[in-house]
């Protein structure tokens, strides 16, 4: 019985966010999809709760996965590793772009998951320079979250999304896909796949010449 207990203290101690458990499963699908044989090290920007790592982790064993994300997020990650105790999930690294310098090296594939929106332009352009300078040829990026199509919103909902964001922080807000396009292109990347998701959200998925 107690230790019932201090399981169930253990288990509301941990941060979880809902939106990850209802997308695990499809971005893993499409992390699936898109590994190569030669992909050994995923690099994880804003692994916020760290449920995605130590769910997908879990169910891809030849890689290693490091997490990162701001230091007051780094007890929540660490809390989900903990208990999950899996060999290939490293602890979370300090990484804020424009605050941290890129904090890993030899990494394959960077998957990041509802970031860009959270982000100003300037941090976002900042965030792809960083991809430029610190990845090798072959390695690929994965954004996921929505996003404009010449200038408009997909869905009302998406809409009242960036309404809701730029009420929290001007400088958030939906980004425009040709622009970020545009941006990894010039940097030396090329688009490989824009990939539909549920509810409303999309894969892009790049890789570096």
């Amino acid at each position: 019985m107690t230790q019932n207990k201090n399981e169930a203290v253990k288990e509301q101690e941990k941060p979880f966010a809902p939106s990850c458990e209802r997308n695990q499963e499809v971005i893993l699908e499409v992390l699936q999809d898109h590994l190569r044989p030669i992909d050994r090290r995923l690099f994880e920007i804003g692994s916020g709760t760290g449920q995605h790592a130590v769910f997908m982790a879990a169910r891809l064993p030849q890689l290693q996965w490091l997490t990162s994300d701001r230091p007051e997020q780094h007890e929540g990650i660490q809390a989900w590793l903990d208990e999950a105790a899996l060999d290939n999930v490293q602890s979370p690294v300090n990484y804020q772009v424009g605050l941290h310098p890129w904090p890993v090296s030899a990494v394959d594939v960077v998957l990041s998951v509802n970031t860009l929106h959270i982000m100003s332009e300037s941090m976002v352009e900042a965030l792809i320079k960083d991809l430029e300078n610190n990845l090798k040829a072959a390695a690929r990026v994965l954004f996921y979250g929505p996003f404009k199509y010449q200038g408009q919103f997909t869905t009302p909902s998406n809409a009242e999304f960036d309404g809701w964001l730029k009420a929290a922080d001007p400088q958030r807000g939906i980004r425009d896909f040709e622009w970020v396009c545009e941006l990894m292109q010039s940097t030396g990347f090329v688009l490989i796949k824009d990939q539909a998701m549920p509810a409303n959200n999309q894969m892009l998925i790049f890789e570096k010449t």
